[in-house]
């Protein structure tokens, strides 16, 4: 089976779960008539984990012609504090249970590491990752949902960026999860860009484990370049000079990601992070991806 299209908000992002000035019935109801398969939902859109209003949700995505492909959570490993990562273990074995009411088995539930504290070593915070995820395997394999990391930025209501942000640290603590079937790579290429790293490179070194990806992209503004962005820790950010931008007119190389994708016969799902200027700009990227599964899965 090729691989499938979802959508993801990150337009209303901050209305769903930080404002509350939308709800995630308002989200779905507006996604009616996209060009895709899956809607992606966040752990912030929810108001309640009571099973009633979550059975609710999954009764409007389905009755609007989706289905719910992942669920991104931000779990933060690397809390300095003890009782602060049992917390973050504690309300991620919520959310794969949220995982599989919402999308069955075989659902995508997306991990973070956590936060880059500057007082946490990079050795200290990849065995804090470690020790979190192998908690969380056996209730992965329980519900049989697939846990995903992802090559993250920044969650939007963290105070620091992620702490497995740079390629080097990911893939190390990737190598140390030997887990390759409830446990797999959130890929994300512009995420890839924003850490100042090749999202190609990234993807060959990561192909065999991708369980879900998410495709939008970034373009430079007018006279910008790529070192203009840098930061003093090697890291691009989010400047605003490197903007959100259709599918396929950005810096993203997805004639040659897709290629890739295709040789290791990934199957998963795909999911816009699109909208930022509107519906029909979401409704574009999502014609450009499906041109883009066609051309290379046919």
């Amino acid at each position: 089976m090729p691989p499938r299209l979802s959508a993801f908000p990150k337009c209303y992002l901050d209305e769903i779960a930080g404002t509350r000035t939308m709800t995630v019935f308002d989200w779905i109801e507006m996604a009616r008539g996209l060009p895709a398969e899956g809607l992606e939902m966040y752990d912030g859109f929810f108001t309640s984990l009571d099973s009633d209003y979550l059975d609710s949700i999954g009764e409007a995505i389905h009755s609007a012609g989706f289905e719910m492909p992942m669920l991104c959570c931000s779990p933060d490993f690397t809390n300095p504090s003890e009782a602060g990562r049992q917390r973050a273990v504690e309300r991620e074995i919520a959310m794969i249970g949220v995982c599989r009411r919402l999308g069955g088995p075989g659902t995508v539930c997306r991990v973070l590491s956590g936060q880059r504290y500057p007082e946490v070593a990079r050795e200290q915070g990849l065995e804090w990752v470690v020790e979190c995820i192998d908690a969380l395997l056996p209730v992965a394999r329980e519900h049989d949902v697939i846990m995903g990391i992802e090559n993250h930025y920044k969650d939007g209501f963290w105070k620091y960026p992620e702490f497995a942000q740079k390629q080097d640290v990911f893939l190390e603590l990737l190598g140390r999860i030997e887990d390759q079937t409830h446990f797999g790579v959130q890929y994300d290429p512009s995420n890839a860009i924003v850490a100042g790293d090749d999202p190609v490179e990234l993807l060959r070194q990561v192909a065999d484990r991708v369980v879900s990806m998410h495709a939008s992209d970034r373009y430079l503004a007018e006279g910008a370049t790529l070192d203009d962005l840098r930061q003093s820790d090697g890291t691009l950010g989010y400047s605003p000079n490197l903007r959100h931008g259709v599918t396929g007119k950005g810096l993203n190389d997805y004639d040659t990601i897709f290629r890739i994708l295709a040789e290791h016969n990934y199957n998963g799902w795909i999911s816009i992070e699109d909208g930022m200027n509107g519906l029909d700009e979401m409704v574009e990227s999502l014609n450009f991806l499906r041109r883009m599964v066609e051309k290379h899965f046919a």
